[in-house]
């Protein structure tokens, strides 16, 4: 055997079994951590409303032991799952009219922790005025529980973006997905936008009939985009742009938007994706740490003309632990299904239960997943300012500028290198369009205003010379 031509680093397992430890300063979501305590300055969703009936639930957030409730005044409690008094959990407690009970002596709390009674004392004045079980401030909103549990004197108002009002046939129903892993590898996941022309386009084991690899299949993602990534919200959020040519002298650009540290929208999850006009958010999620080797995604589907005109989205395929679009996004299918038919559900899961970032090789593609690490390493050294139109708009009570989209544009198709720059180029100035659009006065002005630059654009070819790729 000649060794012309053998590659230098084949069979090299031997010189690369050592592993470095994760990137905690990023995954580990504990109390006292820095991304636990960056995470607890916004409104977590921690579960379902459907999953609050007559019995409390035990649930575990960012490593905390919790128990969650709806009063019999309806309510919601959110506590510390072991009863001050001696431990017991409260998930074995008795729901009352003013809040929870526990089994074991019975002293009963109100929904912001105040001890109302300790039966088992002749005189609980004293206890009553000392005694406080661990609570956070909660509510319910379109299906999902929501608690702050970061400090009570930065409670901060809850968000209101376009996309949960507008346009006015918008329903929002609420899902959850569970993953036996850590929740940064699956909240970055959605900036690299390149694996949905592999994972969801039947690259798929050898063999497996096509009705079974339909399930996984994203119809108009499958070729490869023209990517650019940029930082939003003056850095407490980033966004991608997919850009990719439809017959017809059509251009579909795509836009998903992260708001940090754990918060993103997405586009229409359908296939009538590539050919609206102009269609906002099609799924809304948040990533919510469980512990660092366990997550949720807790969200909304959005149902609604503009990202699924067609009725092909099912409402009563979401909920607990399921989601209407795509097998693969849970982990409720066989290990054979899973390796026949992979989808994110297992593509994130196996890349360990916190992934090893000092173990990656990463490519061009991985532009976006990278700037999402940097943008939120400097939130958590002090490098970022809260972002002043945020800020401005949720004090008053406004709803927030939404940048998630897909558009489809009618642009002549020019040869394929000058096409790419026009791809590019109409990308940025779709972005462009989307900031202009902030100054509007609310979310119906921002969709005409973006509307109306939209049709400015149409027909007309556009291309910026040296376009970077990636921003």
């Amino acid at each position: 055997m000649t060794t012309d031509n053998v590659h230098p680093l084949r069979f090299s397992g031997y010189k690369n079994r050592d592993i470095p430890g994760p990137d905690t300063e990023l995954t580990s979501t504990d109390p006292g951590t820095p991304m636990g305590e960056y995470m607890r300055r916004f409104w977590q969703p921690v579960c379902l409303s459907e999953e609050l009936k007559d019995l409390p639930k035990a649930i575990r957030i960012m490593g905390e032991n919790l128990v969650a409730f709806r009063s019999k005044r309806g309510e919601i409690g959110v506590m510390h799952r072991h009863c001050a008094h001696r431990g017991a959990s409260l998930e074995y407690g008795i729901i009352t009219h003013d809040g929870i009970r526990c089994c074991y002596h019975g002293w009963s709390y109100r929904i912001d922790g105040t001890l109302i009674e300790a039966p088992c004392e002749h005189d609980d004045t004293r206890l009553k005025q000392t005694v406080c079980q661990g609570a956070y401030p909660a509510f319910e909103r379109n299906g999902l529980v929501f608690a702050y549990m970061g400090p009570p004197d930065q409670q901060p108002p809850f968000p209101e973006f376009d996309s949960y009002t507008f346009p006015g046939d918008n329903k929002l129903v609420a899902f959850s997905n569970i993953y036996p892993c850590n929740w940064l590898q699956v909240y970055e996941n959605i900036m690299d936008h390149m694996h949905t022309a592999v994972l969801h386009n039947k690259m798929v084991a050898e063999g497996v009939d096509d009705s079974t690899a339909a399930g996984l299949s994203l119809e108009g993602f499958g070729d490869m985009p023209v990517m650019q990534w940029e930082a939003t919200r003056s850095g407490n959020g980033c966004v991608f742009v997919a850009g990719r040519r439809l017959p017809g002298n059509k251009v579909w650009l795509r836009i998903t938007e992260m708001v940090f540290p754990n918060y993103l929208q997405i586009g229409s999850l359908l296939p009538t994706a590539a050919r609206e006009r102009h269609g906002n958010s099609g799924c809304t999620r948040w990533n919510v740490p469980i512990d660092d080797h366990h997550m949720m995604i807790l969200g909304y589907r959005h149902f609604n003309s503009t990202v699924d005109p067609d009725g092909m989205g099912s409402e009563a395929d979401c909920g607990v632990d399921k989601i209407d679009f795509l097998d693969g996004q849970t982990g409720n299918r066989s290990y054979e299904e899973g390796q026949r038919a992979p989808g994110d559900w297992e593509a994130i899961v196996s890349q360990r239960k916190v992934a090893i970032h000092g173990s990656e090789h990463p490519g061009s593609s991985d532009v976006g997943v990278y700037l999402c690490r940097r943008l939120l390493r400097d939130l958590l050294r002090g490098k970022t300012q809260p972002d002043p139109l945020y800020e401005e708009l949720v004090a008053k009570g406004r709803t927030l500028p939404l940048y998630s989209q897909d558009s489809v544009l009618d642009i002549p198709e020019l040869p394929a290198a000058e096409d790419r720059k026009q791809i590019l180029a109409l990308g940025k100035k779709l972005m462009e369009i989307n900031r202009a659009a902030d100054g509007q006065a609310d979310a119906a002005a921002r969709d005409a205003y973006i509307r109306r630059e939209l049709d400015r654009l149409d027909g007309r070819a556009v291309v910026i010379e040296n376009t970077p790729e990636t921003v």
